[in-house]
Parts: C-alpha cells; sequence; structure tokens
C-alpha cells in the first residue's frame, strides 16, 4: 500500500514535538530537586537582559526602526512583570525619547519625526503607564491624542492604523484601549466598532484582523477586548469563540495562534493572552455561566507530576449563549441589552476598571499548570529573554508576551485583593509575578496610578 507523502508542515510540527517532548521527558527523569531548579524563572538572567537592551542595541536592530515605542513597551513591561523598574536616568531618557515620538497633531509614530499610528501609540502610551510618575502621564497630549483617533476612525465603524493605513481589528483595539486608559473613550470613537468586529468573527468562532480573514489569536484578543471595553461583547457567538479557543492549546502544552499552526510562546498571553489574556477576559463577563462551559479535556497534553496537575473535566458541548442580547442605543445614548432591559453604563472610562474588579468565580478554561509548565521549560534562553519555541532565538516580544501569559497563568483563579495560593505558581513561589489587566496588558499597580491620575487631568 502507497501512503500519502508528509506535508511540510506535518514535519514541522513533528519536530517541534520532538523538541518539546525530550525536554519533558528530561524533566521526569532527574529527581525532584533538580526539578525545581528547572521550574524556576531565571529572573537576574531576564533583568539583565532587558536591562541592557533598554539602555542600547546593536547595529542588527535597525530593521525595528519603526518599532522603538514597542521596544521599549516590550522591554518596561517585562521588567515590571518581574517587579523591578529602572533608575532615574534611564527612566528620564526614556520619557524624553517617546516625547520626540509624539506627533504635534496627536499620536505617536515609530520614532522622532515618523508619521504617528496606532500601534506605535498604544505603545508608546502603555511605555508611560508602566514608568508612572507625574511627568511620564502629563507627557501625553491627550487632546490631541484625542483628534488623532477620531482622524484615524473610518465610517465602518473600524480604525485606521495610520493616514490613508490599514483598517482591521489590530486598529480598533489600540485606538478603543488607548481611549479608555486616558479617560478619553466616549460615543463618536466607539460609534460602530461593534458591528465592525461582529463582521470579523469567523465561522470557526475566531476572530480575523478583517472580514473574510483566517481567525487568529491575537486579533481575537484585539477583537474580544475591545468589545468588552465598548460594552458589546454579547454580540459575539461567545460558544463559537470558546470552542475555537480552548482546542487552541495543543498537547505540547502551549498555544497556538491559528489552526493546525506551531505552537509559539506568545500566544501565552494572545490566547489565554493572545490566548492567556483571552481567557482572561471570558472569565469575567457576566453573560457566560459555569453552567454554559464545559471545560475541556486537557489532561493528556504534557507529562506533568500528579502534585502539580490539576483537575479538568471533557468537554462534551458549549451552552448556547442567552438570546436577545443584541445591543442597542437609545437615543439618550444609554446603552441597554434586549430581553434583559439591563442599563450599560454611559461613561465608557469606567467599564476597564468595573471589569478588573469582578470576583472570578469560574475555574480557567485552559491547562493553567500545564502552559506554566511549558513556558518554564521550553521558552527561557539560557542567558535571559524567553523564545518561541525550542531551537528559536531570544527577542524583547517573545519576553513580554511569555511573561505576560505566565502572569495570567498565576493570577487567572484570583480576586484582585486575595493572595495568589502556592498550587496556582508552578515551581517555587519566588517564579510569582505581577499581576496585570487583561485588558490592556499593563502591570496592575500601574493601571490604578494612571487611572486615577487621567481622572483629576
Amino acid at each position: 500500500m502507497e501512503f500519502p507523502v508528509a506535508t511540510k508542515t506535518q514535519h514541522d510540527q513533528w519536530m517541534v514535538e520532538s523538541q518539546v517532548f525530550r525536554r519533558y521527558k528530561l524533566f521526569e527523569d532527574v529527581p525532584r530537586n533538580a526539578q525545581s531548579l528547572m521550574l524556576e524563572l531565571q529572573r537576574d538572567n531576564h533583568v539583565q537582559y532587558l536591562t541592557r537592551g533598554l539602555r542600547g542595541l546593536p547595529a542588527s536592530f535597525v530593521v525595528l526602526d519603526a518599532n522603538r515605542p514597542w521596544l521599549c513597551y516590550w522591554i518596561l513591561h517585562s521588567l515590571a512583570l518581574l517587579g523591578e523598574s529602572v533608575d532615574d536616568e534611564l527612566e528620564h531618557s526614556t520619557i524624553d525619547f517617546l516625547s520626540r515620538c509624539q506627533d504635534p497633531n496627536g499620536g505617536y509614530g515609530g520614532g522622532p519625526g515618523q508619521l504617528p499610528h496606532l500601534a506605535t501609540t498604544y505603545a508608546a502610551v502603555n511605555s508611560l503607564i508602566t514608568l508612572g510618575g507625574h511627568k511620564a502621564l502629563s507627557s501625553i497630549n491627550r487632546s490631541e491624542l484625542y483628534t488623532f483617533l477620531r482622524r484615524m476612525k473610518h465610517p465602518s465603524g473600524g480604525f485606521r492604523m495610520h493616514d490613508a493605513g490599514e483598517i482591521d481589528v489590530r486598529a480598533c483595539y489600540t485606538a478603543i484601549s488607548v481611549a479608555s486608559v486616558l479617560n478619553i473613550l466616549d460615543h463618536e470613537l466607539v460609534h460602530n466598532v461593534g458591528s465592525y468586529i461582529l463582521s470579523c468573527q469567523t465561522y470557526e468562532g475566531g476572530i480575523s484582523g478583517e472580514p473574510g480573514s483566517e481567525a487568529h489569536g491575537g486579533y481575537t484578543f484585539c477583537g474580544l477586548a475591545t468589545m468588552i471595553l465598548i460594552n458589546e461583547v454579547n454580540r459575539l457567538d461567545l460558544p463559537r469563540l470558546i470552542d475555537w479557543l480552548v482546542f487552541r492549546q495543543g498537547k505540547e502544552c502551549g498555544f497556538q495562534g491559528r489552526t493546525n499552526k506551531l505552537v509559539d510562546g506568545c500566544y501565552s498571553f494572545w490566547q489565554i493572552s493572545d490566548q492567556g489574556g483571552v481567557f482572561a477576559l471570558l472569565q469575567r463577563i457576566p453573560s457566560v455561566s459555569k453552567e454554559q462551559i464545559v471545560l475541556p479535556d486537557m489532561g493528556k497534553c504534557c507529562t506533568l507530576d500528579s502534585s502539580h496537575a490539576s483537575t479538568t473535566s471533557s468537554m462534551s458541548e458549549v451552552g448556547k449563549s442567552s438570546e436577545g442580547t443584541s445591543s442597542q442605543v437609545d437615543g439618550t445614548g444609554d446603552f441597554r441589552q434586549e430581553g434583559l432591559n439591563i442599563p450599560f453604563p454611559v461613561n465608557f472610562n469606567d467599564i476597564g476598571y468595573d471589569f478588573i474588579n469582578k470576583s472570578v468565580e469560574m475555574k480557567p478554561l485552559f491547562h493553567a499548570i500545564a502552559l506554566q509548565q511549558y513556558l518554564l521549560l521550553c521558552t527561557q534562553a539560557e542567558n535571559g529573554g524567553l523564545i518561541d519555541k525550542p531551537g528559536k532565538s531570544r527577542d524583547f516580544y517573545h519576553t513580554c508576551y511569555c511573561l505576560s501569559g505566565l502572569s495570567v497563568c498565576q493570577h487567572i483563579s484570583s480576586d484582585a485583593d486575595s493572595p495568589v495560593l502556592p498550587r496556582a505558581v508552578l515551581g517555587p513561589y519566588s517564579n510569582l509575578l505581577e499581576p496585570i489587566h487583561p485588558l490592556f496588558n499593563v502591570v496592575l499597580d500601574q493601571y490604578h496610578e494612571a487611572r486615577e491620575f487621567f481622572t483629576r487631568h
């Protein structure tokens, strides 16, 4: 009998599985005290790698010239997750650099004098919020930034990334996220955004970058977070969305960004934040009850010692969302849910704050301990920084989102005011990272400081 030839995708998948399971086998075979060392988050190495990158980068980084605010954000946010801050000199020079990236007509470009862009605006604002303090927060010209956001608004309901640029879900998220955290989100910015994002939900249940494209973990996070911030999340087909998300965690224990793609460490945030964050968001949506969601069986996804493994049940079905819950706006701009007659807040800027203060009653919809195992054993570079998967090189992007995902894993089942229990943290308790706000991906303390500052000013 003649068998079909394996595709390149299959070969790549087998290679990744082989590399990952080799590490898991090594972990299984060593004594318990050695296992503890293997599961340790190498904080000092990561801090050294990050701090060195913020002070200066080699010539090879010239290809990222238009992404310098992103480099600031990835590094600063990673340091904040690790509980570290930069010295005064580095803080002041970073604020000065980002101020020079700010366009006189609003928004931030990829570097001084460059075209303002929604993505680098999001990165610059999050960087300044992460630095915190009056100098950093007051350097943001909110009035002109609002004008820039209005200029990027498209009649379709979406946003352009820059003047004459592309319209996509990423632009919607960066615009709405920035406006919300800066306390300038209003009905003009929100108008018809939900309809645009709804047009991007695919037959699989995930959300694509634009109508007609493939569902993707990053765009799913962007779409879902935006819909929460504008109070229209129940317009999405949440059962199908959940169904797509839970099956993105593979047997390697990490997450893939799209169906039939390789696992990637950054999706630890996007899927529990490109799906790390997404699952954290789903925990707090009031219309999705425990009874409507049955957890997937992730027990066979990896080799975990029974003392670390959490209990999950098999997924036989995903319940249907409440009927008649589409959002509408009445003549006064008061949002109400049809059928439930629940008034939505008129002040959109309170939604992010209210969201993070809701209690969490559900177990995670993914295997949090298994994902921590993947991140700690398979994405830590020996000399600092984190990576996509075994065999890849370290970079600041993956360092940021692997650590963000690890934080969500550790904190997802805890209320904001409750301590994280040791059983929620794989490896030594010193692995515990700072909690983040999953809608904005900034450390929670920095978010609260920014909210208080922008509410007063």
